[in-house]
């Protein structure tokens, strides 16, 4: 029988019990940290009180969805706090959408209220935007009681910034304030259940409209816990740098492992590699979240990356092929890397590998799920029988941490679930320790001449060359074979290949029909917020044809 006696209790609370116990334990300690700027625990504590009492004056309240359409910034953060202190659920959104795609996030998620800036992004003019997908938007009679036919339930859009025609202004925001107590936003939050949604974040949408994904307070908080306490070990000295978008689960799961521990989130409005760079020495990070092989790839290419001091950086996340992930470590040697295996649907993440793992492990596999979660690996082909250890199959996963389904999308909710599974769609399998190796897309598979191909096989042995920063496979349409590779590559800076030698590259290292017959080189990729939209780039190659 286990000893009893030296298990811990589950913890899982609300976000904002979560934050408030965070500012009555570090008060003084950096919570959220910008190149121009920091938060305390107990300052960010104060402003997301604040955000709550205007955005209730302004009609937020339990059950409602707020949308956040900004860059990354404090006030992303201090708004989103605010959301939940109100029982409401905060919906940010892809920044990087346009007219037609935010259009439909706005009607899909049911906002009651948007909040906006004048700040003009990389990804866009958002005002702009806003009055492309809403053409009543600027005619507004009135800013605090919208009437838009495309978004029935849209009552208001806040402009941080200059004022705006249709736009609730900054002033009359901040103003609104007083309209509404502080004791009332406490007894709001006191009646916030762990059940009750927080937070919605949307899919990717690589192939279609993207899927509200709602999360509630235990799916989020208690899976940022476990994030620390299982894997991350955090305490309220570590500076924890993440340079992605606020409208991703790759900022949003770190806040909350942050949090649990007492530690500094360090974020920046865009990444910027030397920028990045110059943050990561001043600040003295301790972990480093790139995650992504466009993001980690600009760092360590960037003349500045051998003269910054970062040896501060004890752990590295980075999700890739094996040799490319062995490049990153060997890029960071005293830090280590560790991978992770993760989906909106589940929270974010639900397996991070644990820096005692070696090294060998830590670079073929995502490591074991956080306790509370279950795994299956089943084949997709023969009625979903289940596969034993080391087998490859779809992974389908259960527990604590899994969304109760797409927001508005029966049908797909009725694909996506088996028996109280969530079927992931991705092809994996599982050692006998259970740590999770990650193979691909079920759906990004290649069938070449009657041969299964993962797409991620090629992508990982093109990244071997040396000139090849970066590699994306897709199939095509081929007379005889049914499909072959296409490959779309980018260069390292000041590198020349030819389609040739990256064909050449492969021949002899690949059975022959896993050899891309053509390849693209790109200098820019077409993303969602951090994956590269694959149908885009068979959109571009369908096409080529015609143009030639």
């Amino acid at each position: 029988m286990a000893d009893w006696s030296t298990l811990k209790p589950i913890e899982a609370t609300t976000l904002g019990d979560l934050l408030l116990r965070s500012a009555q334990r570090h008060p003084d300690c950096d919570a959220l940290v910008f190149p121009d700027g920091a938060l305390t625990y107990g300052q960010l504590w104060q402003a997301a009180v604040r955000r709550a009492r205007a955005l209730h004056a302004l009609g937020i309240g339990p059950g409602d969805h707020l949308g956040i359409l900004l860059p990354n910034c404090p006030e992303y953060i201090e708004l989103l706090l605010g959301t939940v202190l109100c029982g409401a659920v905060a919906v940010p959104i892809n920044a990087r959408n346009r007219a037609a795609e935010l259009a439909y996030v706005v009607e899909n998620a049911d906002l009651t209220g948007l909040v906006t800036s004048d700040a003009i992004s990389e990804y866009a003019d958002f005002g702009g935007l806003l009055e492309a997908a809403f053409s009543e938007l600027s005619r507004a009679d009135d800013a605090l009681a919208l009437a838009l036919p495309g978004a029935p339930r849209l009552r208001f859009v806040v402009m941080l910034g200059a004022p705006r025609a249709g736009f609730v202004s900054e002033e009359v925001f901040d103003a609104a304030t007083e309209q509404v107590t502080e004791e009332k936003i406490l007894a709001l939050r006191s009646s916030v259940r762990i059940s009750d949604h927080c937070i919605m974040m949307y899919t990717s949408g690589t192939t279609a409209h993207p899927k509200g994904c709602p999360m509630s307070h235990e799916n989020l908080v208690r899976n940022g816990i476990n994030m620390n306490r299982q894997r991350y070990l955090l305490t309220e000295q570590d500076r924890f740098w993440t340079p992605l978008p606020m409208f991703h689960m790759s900022s949003i799961l770190p806040m909350v492992c942050c949090f649990d521990a007492g530690a500094a989130l360090l974020s920046m409005r865009r990444f910027e590699a030397g920028a990045a760079l110059e943050m990561l020495e001043r600040e003295r990070a301790t972990v480093a979240f790139p995650s992504f092989p466009t993001v980690t790839n600009d760092l360590i290419s960037h003349p500045d990356f051998a003269r910054r001091d970062l040896s501060r950086i004890r752990r590295l996340n980075n999700v890739a092929p094996v040799d490319v992930l062995r490049r990153f470590q060997e890029a960071f040697p005293q830090a280590v890397q560790t991978s992770a295996y993760g989906l909106t649907e589940a929270a974010g993440v639900i397996a991070f590998n644990h820096p005692d793992e070696d090294l060998d492990h830590r670079l073929t596999t995502c490591g074991v799920p956080f306790s509370g979660i279950t795994l299956r690996i089943t084949d997709p082909d023969f009625d979903d029988r289940e596969l034993g250890a080391g087998e490859r199959g779809e992974l389908w996963i259960r527990g604590y941490a899994v969304f109760e389904g797409y927001y508005r999308a029966p049908e797909k909710n009725a694909e996506a679930f088996a028996c109280g599974w969530f079927r992931t769609g991705d092809l994996c399998s599982v050692d006998a320790e259970g740590a999770i190796a990650f193979h691909g897309r079920i759906k990004d598979m290649l069938k070449v001449g009657g041969e299964n191909v993962a797409a991620v096989e090629i992508e990982s042995h093109l990244q071997t060359h040396p000139a090849i920063k970066f590699a994306q496979v897709i199939g095509v349409p081929d007379p005889r074979l049914q499909e072959v590779a296409a490959a779309y590559v980018e260069l390292h800076e000041g590198e020349v290949l030819s389609e040739e030698s990256v064909i050449e590259h492969c021949r002899g290292q690949m059975a022959g029909f896993k050899v891309p017959r053509y390849v693209r080189f790109v200098t820019a990729w077409p993303m969602s917020a951090t994956k590269v939209q694959k149908h885009r780039l068979r959109a571009a190659f369908a096409v080529e044809p015609a143009e030639g």
